[in-house]
């Protein structure tokens, strides 16, 4: 089965390819705010871990994940979807990554995000597969068994080889590999994932600041009706792809430049920063209020971080007993 997929560079693709490295240029120039930046990348993976999962059905939004996001537990099947897409997100940004696209990556990340979900991590499909509708329809039908190996070693060839720039190998990858569908499950998150390989190998991560499956998730309608384009010719779909990422550069590159200068607590972890926000939010609060607030996190680490933001002058502890109270060290 041959998917020889093309696409046009059309005037609307290179002005956004254009608009990419105009901002690609304008990151370089910003002042170095170390913590800050670390704060929005660290929230940007987690986009990028939620809307991933998101657009297969889970249904977590940010606000039910973000307060445990680096110490994620995975008490139910969507809260494991998140935490497995986040780990292979760490681990793509880790020194253990290949350099290179290769099939041995797909089938790593593959393990990374099906584990404990499924029994056939890192494998390929052993039978036939159908891409279906929301009626149940098969739409689709990807190549054989048989066929997979050689079909995803030309795909990477071809990525590999090419001379295009960064964002067309990624989003020429995404639409092929979905087409190819070379595991039973966990098709999509393992395609988005490898189109950001893509785009950090080629240097449109934008820091890894910048997480295009929120757009996607935001416009699903739109990706899936690009994704089921049955042409040879994938030029609608590659557009939306790269416009898309146009939009969240944007988006990352005006929120880092609204920020003049660092401040201290922009060096809390994220859990602390959040306890300072609400003790300067309320004014004043109550050890019970906070342990309300952070009911899986254990007293003695909640303890903990209050010790540390008073240690460091960003809160004050009124009173010795159980019923103390906690405000801004300024009002």
């Amino acid at each position: 089965m041959q998917l020889d997929y093309t696409y046009s560079i059309t005037e609307s693709i290179k002005n956004h390819l254009y608009q990419l490295d105009v901002l690609k240029k304008a990151l370089t120039l910003m002042p170095p705010l170390p913590h800050i930046e670390e704060n929005l990348r660290r929230k940007s993976l987690l986009k990028s871990s939620v809307y991933s999962a998101r657009i297969e059905g889970n249904r977590l939004r940010m606000e039910d994940v973000e307060n445990s996001a680096f110490g994620l537990r995975s008490e139910t099947k969507e809260k494991m979807e998140i935490a497995n897409i986040l780990k292979a997100i760490h681990w793509l940004d880790s020194e253990k990554t290949p350099a290179v696209l290769s099939a041995v990556l797909l089938k790593n990340l593959h393990g990374y995000i099906m584990s404990g979900l499924t029994e056939e991590l890192g494998k390929f499909r052993q039978g036939q597969s159908a891409i279906f509708n929301q009626a149940g329809v098969a739409i689709y039908m990807p190549p054989p068994a048989g066929e997979l190996e050689a079909s995803v070693d030309r795909l990477i060839n071809r990525v590999n080889l090419s001379k295009d720039s960064g964002p067309l190998k990624s989003a020429y990858f995404h639409f092929v590999f979905e087409k190819i569908h070379p595991f039973l499950d966990g098709n999509g998150r393992v395609g988005r994932l490898v189109s950001a390989f893509i785009l950090k190998q080629t240097g449109y991560d934008f820091r890894s600041l910048v997480s295009l499956e929120e757009y996607l998730e935001n416009e699903r309608e739109r990706y899936y009706y690009f994704l089921n384009i049955s042409s040879q010719d994938i030029t609608p779909f590659v557009e939306f792809f790269v416009e898309g990422l146009l939009i969240q550069a944007e988006k990352a590159v005006g929120n880092l430049g609204k920020t003049e200068k660092e401040r201290p607590e922009d060096s809390l972890l994220p859990r602390r920063r959040e306890i300072l926000e609400i003790i300067r939010d309320q004014k004043m609060v109550s050890f019970d209020a906070i342990k309300r607030r952070f009911y899986k996190v254990p007293v003695s680490s909640i303890h903990y971080d209050l010790k540390q933001l008073i240690k460091h002058g960003f809160i004050k502890k009124l009173g010795i007993t159980r019923g103390s109270l906690y405000t801004p060290a300024t009002i």
